[in-house]
């Protein structure tokens, strides 16, 4: 996108860079909410915002949901249905941001395999 013109504006922990094309020089630059700069939340186990921006949530999620579930590990899904609710959105990324224990730990829409090895790299 750089070479198209595009200016960093901002970023957040732990990898997401918001860039924009300035039409007129002395407009304010695009920023990201401060509440999302560093990704936490202050709720234990899995909670895991997404959205159906992306059609593979709808697959994926339950597959996930229901592997902690059987395994009695802690987990809460919440979809956002709403614009504010995404804005005021505990990270950048709206359409898939998985936290455990408080801290993010991605925004890939995980296979079951995935989730999975997630699991393990926890020792959980």
């Amino acid at each position: 996108m750089r070479y198209k013109g595009f200016q960093l504006a901002d970023t957040a922990k732990p990898y997401y860079e918001l860039m924009y094309l300035p039409f007129d020089s002395n407009a304010e630059k695009p920023r990201f909410k401060d509440t999302v700069r560093e990704p936490k939340i202050s709720e234990q186990g899995f909670v895991l915002y997404y959205s159906h921006q992306c059609s593979f949530t709808a697959k994926y999620v339950p597959l996930i949901e229901g592997i902690a579930h059987a395994r009695n590990i802690p987990f809460k899904s919440i979809r956002f249905e709403t614009t504010e609710q995404a804005q005021n959105a505990p990270a950048p990324f709206t359409t898939y941001s998985l936290f455990y224990n408080g801290e993010f730990i991605t925004n890939e829409i995980l296979s079951d395999k995935k989730f999975e090895k997630i699991l393990s790299d926890l020792d959980i």
